[in-house]
């Protein structure tokens, strides 16, 4: 990746997080640029209408370009024509948050999701979120799919993130984190909670097909005084019929569809060493 390249993505990437704006000054700070190169970068990216700089001050910040491209992107997908009539059925039986994350690479983004719950306290976190694989219930019924070798390299090259920003039960280390993934692959989908945040629970399923890479991931999310232990236990047969249903439908859609093929292929294609995924 070309220097340019590469600090005109950190840019828009650090943007993100800062819709009112951010100084110059933070900016170079932060990302460790020189303050005049950053200030080139940023006016190409005006130039090409993906940042804006804000009149009072002068701060900078995205303009709804990239927002629009991810728009225009996911509804040529077919993501969310697939998924919303399973979700929407899913919420309204479960009257909880429900949520699709599509598997890309070794990320996994919150795409689509339905609230079904009518009152009380409302759990619902923002889309477009890349989770945090190793305390989330989408990421360890994601992990729990892959070879072991695999999930570990993954959550190693992302990190386990710093304990203060999730739960209490998140885990602090690769092994305690591959003890609970043996756990979630015997029931066939993961269950969590304090793990990703303080008070709330959750439980995904793996969106594939037999022994297909999993292509996305089908969560149900809500607060732990009402999502107990047995009442996801009670609900795993619903959860996994909905992912099961989606997995069928899942060719309709060309980002479902490719969604991590090719970066380690079937287990099948592995060598048997490396086999560390079980269902």
């Amino acid at each position: 990746m070309s220097g340019a390249l590469e600090k005109s993505l950190a840019i828009l990437e650090y943007l993100t997080e800062f819709p009112d704006g951010v100084s110059l000054a933070q900016i170079s700070t932060d990302l460790n640029q020189l303050r005049s190169g950053c200030h080139r970068t940023l006016q190409e990216l005006i130039k090409y209408g993906y940042v804006r700089q804000l009149p009072v001050r002068g701060e900078y910040a995205l303009t709804t370009k990239m927002a629009s491209m991810g728009l225009s992107f996911l509804s040529k997908s077919g993501v969310v024509d697939i998924a919303q009539p399973v979700i929407n059925r899913l919420a309204v039986h479960t009257e909880e948050l429900v949520r699709l994350a599509v598997v890309d690479g070794e990320r996994l983004t919150l795409m689509a999701k339905a609230q079904g719950a009518k009152s009380g306290l409302l759990y619902d976190p923002d889309t477009g979120v890349d989770l945090r694989l190793s305390c989330s219930a989408a990421g360890h019924a994601w992990l729990m799919t892959l070879p072991e070798d695999v999930a570990i390299e993954y959550v190693t090259r992302q990190g386990l993130g710093s304990p203060k920003d999730y739960g209490p039960n998140a885990p602090t280390s690769v092994r305690a984190l591959l003890k609970m993934l043996d756990e979630h692959r015997k029931r066939g989908f993961s269950v969590i909670q304090d793990t990703y945040a303080v008070g709330m629970s959750s439980m995904a399923a793996p969106v594939r097909r037999g022994d297909e890479p999993t292509t996305g991931v089908l969560v149900i999310a809500g607060p732990t005084l009402r999502l107990s232990h047995k009442r996801m236990l009670q609900l795993g047969p619903a959860l996994l019929r909905a992912a099961e249903e989606l997995a069928l439908a899942s060719n309709a859609s060309p980002l479902l569809k490719a969604a991590n093929v090719g970066t380690w292929g079937n287990v099948a294609d592995r060598p048997a060493g490396s086999r560390g995924a079980r269902r």
